[in-house]
């Protein structure tokens, strides 16, 4: 590898959605590995972004976000969770929840720093704080129930902690995680003095039991970074538009790293948000039960061909063991399941360091019922 690359980023593959997205693709298969909805959200989001767009101006926004989206944000805070966020001064709009990662992780890297994931975690997380310097640690859940302890943050926390990062509901297992394990990351972050970055984008997709963010945890506000997404709340992925809300001091920092990031979001896609925000907010409610009826759906009939479906308590995503169907670990078997049964999944050992957990499929449900239908029914004719 030449010295002059990031080793961060120079030694990765192509990420597993891309893999078999492209797998699925060259084999006509029913996708249900890489996570996005195949139904636009609300029209009329669309419409007040078209609008916005064809009247103008199209010039440079406001460095953290126009000040209209950034007051719908902290008030849809407030709203769904009790929480206060001053819009001009602790609420930042980003390119996606990606980049406020991207910005929050730069924002808390200093030399000889350390940031705490917990797998199985995003693929991206590792890479970018890596990048940005940081030393990874990691807390590894267990199937079945993925259980996040005490102990476990204890072994990975130390002085050198600067961030913990959590995601929760949680992709790619579908775990939201309860008043006590946020509590444990809350004791953890407390006795090394570290903030903790909440990716929240699937806040409204929790089914069995309420989201509850870190911030509302009694005394955690001012050490919390707080992500949410636009494009999963209105299932409009491909608009990029996230947002990170925290206290003022911390916020500071992140913005002076979003200014060089991507310095400034479309307007008109922001004015389509804000309309969503503030007008739409029926339709998350409609998806959540939308989505749970897909996922019991997925579940029943991934279960009655041999899979040993685990709980799925929110988000897109569905876990299922392997082990009663074949001797194949997850990437074999993933693959082939592409080219022989037309349906692709991601092996769940992609979201783990070194591979484990290797026995597990992710698929999605947050496809049409047609479609599942189809990948369930292509998937029984093979097995049989």
């Amino acid at each position: 590898m030449p010295r002059v690359l990031n080793p961060a980023f120079a030694g990765l593959p192509t990420t597993i959605f891309t893999a078999m997205s492209a797998l699925a693709n060259a084999h006509g298969a029913v996708n249900l590995g890489q996570g996005f909805p195949d139904e636009d959200g609300p029209l009329a989001l669309r419409q007040a972004a078209a609008r916005a767009l064809a009247e103008g101006p199209n010039q440079y926004e406001a460095m953290r976000g126009r000040s209209e989206l950034r007051a719908a944000i902290a008030a849809h805070a407030a709203a769904h969770h009790g929480l206060a966020y001053d819009p001009e001064s602790e609420v930042i709009v980003t390119c996606g929840a990606t980049e406020a990662i991207v910005a929050a992780l730069f924002a808390v890297a200093r030399p000889g720093a350390e940031v705490v994931l917990v797998e199985p975690t995003y693929d991206s997380y590792r890479p970018i704080a890596e990048a940005a310097g940081l030393t990874v640690k990691s807390v590894v859940l267990s199937p079945p129930h993925w259980r996040l302890t005490d102990e476990a943050l204890a072994a990975a926390v130390t002085a050198r902690t600067a961030a913990i990062l959590i995601n929760t509901p949680q992709n790619p297992i579908g775990r939201v995680l309860t008043r006590a394990e946020l509590e444990s990351v809350a004791r953890a972050a407390a006795h090394a003095d570290a903030v903790v970055i909440c990716d929240e984008v699937y806040e409204h997709l929790a089914y069995d039991a309420p989201h509850i963010p870190l911030a509302a945890l009694p005394g955690l506000r001012e050490r919390c970074l707080r992500i949410g997404s636009a494009g999963k709340i209105f299932s409009l992925t491909g608009w990029k538009i996230g947002w990170l809300a925290g206290p003022a001091a911390l916020m500071d920092a992140v913005a002076k790293a979003h200014q060089f990031l991507t310095f400034a979001i479309p307007g008109a896609l922001q004015r389509g948000v804000e309309r969503g925000l503030t007008h739409e907010m029926a339709f998350p409610a409609e998806l959540r039960t939308r989505l749970r009826a897909n996922r019991d759906f997925l579940s029943a009939g991934l279960a009655k061909l041999g899979f040993d479906v685990l709980p799925c308590e929110g988000t897109y995503f569905l876990v299922a063991g392997i082990a009663g169907l074949t001797d194949e670990k997850d990437v074999a078997y993933a693959e082939r399941l592409v080219r022989e049964a037309g349906v692709a999944a991601i092996p769940l050992s992609a979201f783990f360091r070194d591979g484990v957990c290797d026995t597990y499929l992710r698929f999605v449900f947050c496809k049409q019922r047609q479609v599942l239908a189809e990948a369930l029914a292509r998937l029984g004719r093979y097995l049989s």
